[in-house]
Formats: structure tokens, C-alpha cells, sequence
């Protein structure tokens, strides 16, 4: 299974010289089987320079899977150029209990909001209806479990499988607050037990989270936490804060390092940033 990053700014996106190592898009995750199927998880900016790619090779056939509605997570929709190809063939998940995607997306490319209606899209999309979100379920050769995650207005977490191999993605999850819908931390850690890769959300400082508990985001400390007690194998920090410097982001790294290593652990840690790529 093959990941690439292409956004993991969180809430809006940014750019200049102190964002320039970890880049400003917003979540958008690629991920391909061995087989050659293409997922993408969620539409932030980054999907733009995705689609790019995309749209200069011959891929018709995708799957877009959502963790949830936030602005940040679908603003690069509309700027998607597969989607304006009679070729492409977008199959589209719904996260649970976040209503009809499709009136979402049409929503935000509604006049005055946009000059291309999302009913006149050529793209043969459709929707997943019968995916029971309690099962995992198959894109191709991976295996899907989703987990609910604690945010406001709820959305979901991923666990991608291929050959015994697995990826975790809890993107916008708050640990240390269980929001409606939200599960418990034992549940994110069993969730994530054992897994070869955990990309998590670690937009604060603990310093900086007194002002904005219940916002549904993590710190890096608890997101630190949850890779040990989970096992996990290697950890993403995820949903970089906006106004984050790279310098700021490496010094975070550099204390999440010196934790593992004084703990006696073999986790391999870093952050996560455009353009990397990992293979799990």
C-alpha cells in the first residue's frame, strides 16, 4: 500500500517562507493498492495539485472517502479537474451521519459561490449507499474500518489493510474530549493497535489548549500517547497548526523524539508534510 500527503494544514490553508518544508494545503491523502486501485481521502486543497496529476495520465476510476464536512476537508472539490472529464468514474463513501454528500457539494458550487454548478459536472459520480459503517468494507484489494471520531458535528477515523499491513488515519480528533458521537480513548487506542503507520491529529501545544478544548483537536502530547499505549509503528502528526512554522513543527518533533527515546521505545515519530509518501 502506497500513501502520499498532499495536505496536512489544518482548518485553512497557508503559504510563504516559514510553511515552505511541511506546505499549506489542506488534508488530502492519496493511497493505492498493490493492485492499483486509487483512493483519496477527503477534498482539501491539496486535492487541486492531485488532480492535476490525475488529469494528465489516464485514471478514470476512483474512490473518494470523507471524514467529514468541515470547510477545510472539501474546499478543493470544485478545483478537482477529474471531475470535469466525461471519463472520470467517482465513487464517493459518505462518512456516517453528515447527510447527503452530494447536497453538500452542490452547495458550495451554488451561485454566487461558484460559476460551475455541481449538477453539471460530466464525472460519472455516485455514492456509496450500502456501506455499513459498523463493517469494514473492501475498495479493491484494501480492507476499510471506520471509527467515529470525537469533533464537532461528528465524522469518521480510517483503518486501510492490505496483505496483513495496516494504516490508520484520525485526522480532526480530540482525545482528551468526547464529543457527541465521540468515541473513548480506550477505543481509539484499540482501534489503532499494531498499526504499521498512525497519522493523528496533533494541532496543539498543550499550552496552547486550555482556550479551545471542545474545538476537536488533539495535542501532540496526548496524540504522543496514543501511539504508545496503541503500538503503533511509526506516527504522522497531523492537521498542522495554521499558523505553525516549520521551525515550530520540528521543535515539536524533536521533544515527541527525546519522549519516545526516555520512554525506551522504538516508535518512529515525525510530521507530516506535502508530498510525503510512505509505503506500508
Amino acid at each position: 500500500m502506497y500513501i502520499r500527503c498532499w495536505g496536512s494544514r489544518g482548518s485553512v490553508p497557508v503559504s510563504g517562507a516559514d510553511f515552505v518544508k511541511y506546505g499549506g494545503d489542506t488534508t488530502c491523502l492519496e493511497i493505492r493498492s498493490d493492485c492499483g486501485d486509487l483512493i483519496i481521502v477527503d477534498a482539501g486543497t491539496g486535492i487541486r495539485r492531485l488532480g492535476n496529476l490525475l488529469n494528465s495520465g489516464t485514471r478514470t476510476d476512483i474512490t473518494l472517502i470523507l471524514t467529514h464536512f468541515h470547510w477545510d476537508h472539501i474546499v478543493g472539490f470544485p478545483f478537482f479537474k477529474p471531475v470535469y472529464s466525461p471519463e472520470t468514474r467517482l465513487r464517493i463513501c459518505r462518512c456516517p451521519d453528515s447527510g447527503f454528500v452530494g447536497k453538500i457539494f452542490s452547495e458550495i458550487m451554488h451561485p454566487p459561490c461558484f460559476p460551475v454548478r455541481y449538477t453539471d459536472l460530466p464525472a460519472q459520480i455516485t455514492y456509496a449507499e450500502n456501506i455499513d459503517w459498523e463493517k469494514a468494507f473492501s475498495v479493491g484489494s484494501i480492507q476499510a474500518e471506520a471509527i467515529r471520531l470525537s469533533h464537532p458535528n461528528t465524522g469518521s477515523g480510517y483503518k486501510f489493510t492490505e496483505n496483513g499491513r495496516s494504516f490508520v488515519f484520525l485526522t480532526d480528533n480530540e482525545l482528551r474530549y468526547r464529543h457527541p458521537g465521540g468515541m473513548r480513548y480506550e477505543d481509539y487506542v484499540a482501534f489503532a493497535s499494531g498499526a504499521d503507520l498512525l497519522i493523528h491529529d496533533a494541532e496543539y501545544t498543550p499550552e496552547e489548549y486550555g482556550p479551545v478544548v471542545g474545538w476537536g483537536h488533539s495535542t501532540w502530547v496526548d496524540t504522543l500517547e496514543l501511539a504508545l499505549d496503541a503500538g503503533a509503528r511509526r506516527l504522522g502528526l497531523f492537521h498542522l497548526n495554521q499558523d505553525r512554522t516549520d521551525r515550530q513543527v520540528d521543535e515539536i518533533v524533536k521533544t515527541c523524539r527525546q519522549v519516545i527515546a526516555a520512554r525506551g521505545s522504538d516508535l518512529e515519530c515525525f510530521a507530516v508534510g506535502c508530498d510525503m509518501e510512505f509505503t506500508v
